[in-house]
C-alpha cells in the first residue's frame, strides 16, 4: 500500500471516529470527539451561499480550531482528518431568534444543536440561570448554540402578566423607567426586552437610557407607539405581527383609539388577548396599500428587523385545530406540557365566542399574506419561533418556522436568508456563511434545502465553533433529552428557582 492511500485512510478512519465516536452530553464535553484535531476537512460536499443561492459542488470546507481557514476544490492538508460527505449540502448554522428556553440545561441547549442552531436570541432573562448557560457556552464548558440574553421583561403598569406565572420589570414613568435599564445592565443583559404596555414616555425613557448605557433594545411594539415611531426612535426589532399590523390600516387612527381604550388589571392576559382581536380584526380587512408602503418603507430604511413568529401565530390563531406534535412529546416534561395546556386553556382559550374563534382561524390566512408583503417590501426579517409557547419544542420549531415563512411567500433562499445571514448582521456576528475567516457554524444537510426547504430537518451533521457532531452523537444528545425530561431537575436549577418554564410570554 502506498503513502498516499495510508494517508488516505487514515484520515477517513479518524473523520468516522469524530462522527461516530465519544459520548455527547449538555454539561460536559469530551475534547477527544469534539476538538478537531490540527485541521478537519469535510469533502465532497455542496455548499450553499445563502446570500446568492449559489451552489458550489464538489468543495472542500477546512477548518481549523473555530474557523473555517478554506472553501473550494483544494487539497486535503497532510495530517488533516477528513470527513468524506458525499452528495452533502454544507449551510450556515441556524439561528432561532425568538425563544424562550424550556427544562434545565439537559434540555433546550442539546435540543437547539441538534438541530442545526448555533445561535439563539433568549428573549426574556427572566431567570440568572439563562446567563450562567450564555457563559459557560462561551467558555466550552457547556455544549450548547450560542446565546444572546434579553433582559427581564420591562412593561408597562398594569404588566399583562400575573407574577405567579412570570416576574417582569413594571415601570410607570420615565424615572423607574431608566432605572430598569440600569439594573439590566448590572445584571448581565445582552439587550433591553420591551413589552406591549408600555407607556410612550416610558418606553422613549427606555430607548433613550439604553443608548447611554450601550444596550440596544428588542422587543413589542407598545401598544401607545406607532409602528414608524418604534422604527424612527432607533428599537432595532419588533417581534410579531400585532402591532405591525395595526399600523398599514386605513382606519389606523380608529384602530388607535381603540387600542388606548384597552383596559386590563395586573397579570389579566386573557383580557388583553381578547381586547385585541376585533381591533386586529377591523385593521386586517381595512389593509392599505399605500400605508405598508409607507411603514415598511420606513423599517426597510432603517433596518428594523421583523421577527413574525409564525410558528406562534399559527397555534394561537388556531388553538382549536392545533396541538402538540406526538412525535416530539418525548422531548418535553409532563410539567412542559401540562403547562402548555394549562396556558392555552386560560391565557388564550377562555371565554371566547364562536365568532371570535371564527375570526381567529381566518386570521392565520391574513398573517400570511402579511409577511409576504414584508418580504415583497423588503423588510429585513429574521426567523424566530417564540418557542416556549405552545405547543412549539425548542430546535424541531424553528423548520416549522422555515416552512411557514415558504408557504407565507418567501422563497427558500430567503427563508434561510432570515434564519442565517441577517441573524448574523443584527449580532454582529462572524457568522452566516460558509466562507474562510467565517466562525466554523455549519449543518450538514442529507438534501438540498433550496430545492425544498423542508430538507432543512434532514441533519446529518452539525459543526459548532467548529467542533463537529456527527449523526451518533445528534442521536446521543436527543436520547439524552429523552432521558432527561423523565428526571427531576438538576440541583443547580433548583437552586437558581427553576428554569424554565413553557409559559414564556411573547
Amino acid at each position: 500500500m502506498n503513502s498516499s492511500r495510508r494517508q488516505f485512510l487514515a484520515r477517513t478512519a479518524a473523520g468516522a471516529a469524530v462522527l461516530a465516536g465519544g459520548t455527547f452530553t449538555s454539561t460536559s464535553l469530551s475534547a477527544a470527539s469534539v476538538t478537531p484535531t490540527r485541521i478537519t476537512a469535510l469533502t465532497d460536499v455542496t455548499v450553499i451561499d445563502v446570500a446568492t443561492g449559489r451552489r458550489d459542488r464538489h468543495q472542500t470546507v477546512l477548518i481549523s480550531g473555530d474557523r473555517i481557514i478554506g472553501v473550494g476544490r483544494i487539497p486535503v492538508p497532510r495530517g488533516a482528518v477528513e470527513i468524506n460527505l458525499s452528495g452533502k449540502y454544507v449551510i450556515p448554522g441556524l439561528a432561532d431568534m425568538h425563544v424562550h428556553s424550556v427544562g434545565d440545561e439537559r434540555v433546550s441547549p442539546p435540543l437547539y444543536l441538534a438541530n442545526g442552531l448555533t445561535t439563539v436570541r433568549e428573549m426574556a432573562g427572566t431567570n440568572p440561570m439563562l446567563y450562567d448557560w450564555r457563559d459557560r457556552i462561551a467558555a466550552g464548558t457547556l455544549l450548547g448554540p450560542r446565546m444572546v440574553v434579553a433582559s427581564n421583561i420591562i412593561d408597562g403598569d398594569p404588566t399583562l402578566w400575573d407574577p405567579n406565572l412570570i416576574q417582569v420589570i413594571v415601570v410607570d414613568d420615565a424615572d423607574s423607567a431608566r432605572a430598569a435599564v440600569r439594573r439590566v445592565k448590572s445584571e448581565g443583559a445582552d439587550f433591553v426586552k420591551v413589552y406591549s404596555r408600555l407607556s410612550r414616555e416610558s418606553w422613549r425613557a427606555i430607548v433613550d437610557d439604553a443608548r447611554k448605557v450601550g444596550l440596544t433594545v428588542h422587543g413589542h411594539g407598545p401598544d401607545e407607539v406607532t409602528s414608524k415611531e418604534v422604527s424612527n426612535a432607533g428599537q432595532r426589532s419588533i417581534e410579531h405581527i400585532h402591532s405591525l399590523g395595526l399600523a398599514v390600516s386605513t382606519q389606523e387612527a380608529e384602530v388607535r383609539r381603540m387600542l388606548l381604550e384597552i383596559k386590563v388589571a395586573t397579570g389579566d392576559y386573557n383580557s388583553w388577548f381578547r381586547q385585541m382581536h376585533p381591533i386586529e380584526w377591523i385593521a386586517a380587512n381595512t389593509y392599505s396599500p399605500s400605508r405598508a408602503a409607507d411603514v415598511f418603507g420606513t423599517l426597510r430604511r432603517n433596518r428594523t428587523r421583523v421577527t413574525p413568529t409564525l410558528t406562534m401565530h399559527n397555534v394561537l390563531d388556531q388553538i382549536d385545530y392545533t396541538e402538540l406534535d406526538p412525535t416530539l412529546a418525548k422531548y418535553l416534561s409532563e410539567e412542559s406540557i401540562g403547562t402548555y395546556d394549562y396556558v392555552i386553556q386560560n391565557l388564550y382559550g377562555a371565554n371566547r365566542t364562536a365568532e371570535e374563534i371564527s375570526h381567529q382561524k381566518q386570521m392565520w390566512a391574513w398573517r400570511q399574506r402579511f409577511v409576504r408583503e414584508l418580504f415583497a417590501h423588503d423588510v429585513p426579517i429574521m426567523a424566530g419561533t417564540d418557542t416556549g409557547t405552545p405547543y412549539s419544542v425548542p430546535g424541531f420549531a424553528l423548520h416549522d418556522e422555515l416552512a411557514h415563512l415558504v408557504d407565507a411567500g418567501a422563497t427558500p433562499r430567503q427563508a434561510l436568508y432570515a434564519a442565517t445571514v441577517e441573524p448574523a448582521k443584527f449580532l454582529g456576528l462572524n457568522t452566516g456563511a460558509v466562507e474562510p475567516s467565517k466562525i466554523a457554524d455549519l449543518v450538514v444537510l442529507d438534501a438540498d434545502p433550496l430545492t425544498d426547504i423542508r430538507n432543512t430537518r434532514r441533519i446529518h451533521t452539525v459543526v459548532t465553533r467548529g467542533r463537529v457532531i456527527g449523526p451518533a452523537q445528534r442521536e446521543q444528545l436527543l436520547a439524552g433529552v429523552e432521558a432527561a425530561v423523565k428526571e427531576p431537575p438538576t440541583a443547580a436549577t433548583l437552586a437558581a428557582g427553576g428554569c424554565c418554564g413553557s409559559h414564556r410570554p411573547a
